[in-house]
């Protein structure tokens, strides 16, 4: 039998953050560590996007396996497009 995965679940607003420390089996996927923080039933603010998880600020695939050790985070949506904050501090 393959030893559990311990992985932490982040998510964090400027005001806020949540970490989750999980033990998990082996194999265990990014979703799943999602799912199982149980970060998603608490705050009802937050829309699970699939394309807005990673590990350790890269980008990653829900379906991608966890290894040892492994920080998986949530992304929020920007609140600020970076091209226009860009714009505005030249004006």
């Amino acid at each position: 039998m393959d030893k559990p995965v311990a992985v932490e679940v982040v998510w964090a607003t400027a005001e806020r953050q949540i970490l989750r420390r999980l033990s998990l089996p082996a194999g265990s996927t990014v979703i799943q560590a999602v799912e199982q923080s149980g970060i998603l039933q608490e705050l009802s603010e937050v829309e699970l996007d699939p394309s807005r998880l990673g590990i350790f600020s890269r980008r990653t695939a829900p379906e991608h396996v966890l290894q040892d050790g492994d920080r998986v985070e949530i992304y929020r949506p920007l609140t600020l497009d970076p091209k226009d904050a860009r714009r505005r501090r030249m004006r």
